[in-house]
């Protein structure tokens, strides 16, 4: 049986990385923070899809659970044939605030551990000439918002040039870009959403079953749903004024909406 590695792996579109994994049967590697979460997690997939769940608690803006997941990425007892990189939150601290500390720790995880995890992942499967790298990034990256959108276009460029260096390898890297996916992610962020039409709402399982066709294809570049594919195209073709313009526009509602 194939087995895959995800982190983050126990709430929104990892959790559902992690059931569209196991319905194919998929052995499942779940990296999160909450060791108790991990726990039901794991008992669930088990009791539904009868695969098996291996479960590492670790905190990837920890330098030492950061290599113990790509220690377990180079097992060769334990391959690993296709590795989720979905781990991240939202960054909303400014630039100039006096406390840096989101900015190093969404560096940390969603830039350095995308790397690292990803470069581990890559030397194990290059010598079996054989899998899967997805790295989640996000439509964000191509607006200019912040940390989090600076973040996601590192995790995009970075995940292209690591396709370049791979070809002809057998193995193939993703970078998934989402939109607006109902999941924590937002709630947590205390980002109700409210302006954001519903139509630009996605669903987090359709999302990954659009991802995962990807992956089959061999594309680099996912951004499930027409919509999100039309919207990416316009933004990376506008002029950089214009996109900074719609940038300001976003980030103003936004702004209201953490106020509200």
């Amino acid at each position: 049986m194939l087995t895959a590695l995800v982190t983050g792996g126990t709430s929104g579109i990892g959790a559902a990385f992690a059931r569209s994994l196991a319905r194919r049967g998929f052995n499942l590697v779940l990296v999160a923070r909450d060791a108790q979460r991990l726990e039901d997690t794991s008992r669930d997939l088990t009791a539904e899809y009868g695969v098996h769940v291996e479960t590492i608690t670790a905190d990837l803006a920890v330098r030492e659970d950061l290599w113990r997941v790509a220690r377990r990425l180079e097992d060769p007892q334990k391959p690993v044939d296709m590795l989720v990189n979905n781990a991240g939150f939202s960054v909303k601290a400014p630039y100039t605030a006096e406390d840096f500390h989101q900015h190093e720790a969404g560096f940390e995880v969603m830039c350095a551990a995308v790397a690292r995890l990803s470069g581990a992942a890559a030397r194990a499967m290059v010598k079996r000439r054989s899998g899967w790298i997805v790295n989640v990034s996000s439509t964000s990256g191509y607006v200019t918002m912040g940390e989090y959108s600076a973040i996601k276009a590192y995790a995009t460029s970075m995940t292209e040039s690591l396709a370049v260096e791979l070809h002809g390898t057998g193995v193939h890297v993703t970078a998934l870009l989402p939109g607006w996916v109902r999941t924590e992610f937002h709630s947590r962020a205390g980002i109700t959403g409210s302006s954001i039409p519903d139509f630009m709402w996605l669903d987090a399982d359709r999302l990954v079953e659009e991802a995962l066709a990807d992956v089959a294809r061999g594309k680099v570049i996912s951004v499930p749903t027409l919509r999100y594919k039309v919207m990416v195209a316009a933004l990376h073709h506008l002029p950089r004024p214009a996109v900074r313009w719609v940038s300001r526009k976003i980030s103003g509602v936004r702004q209201r909406e953490l106020k509200a």
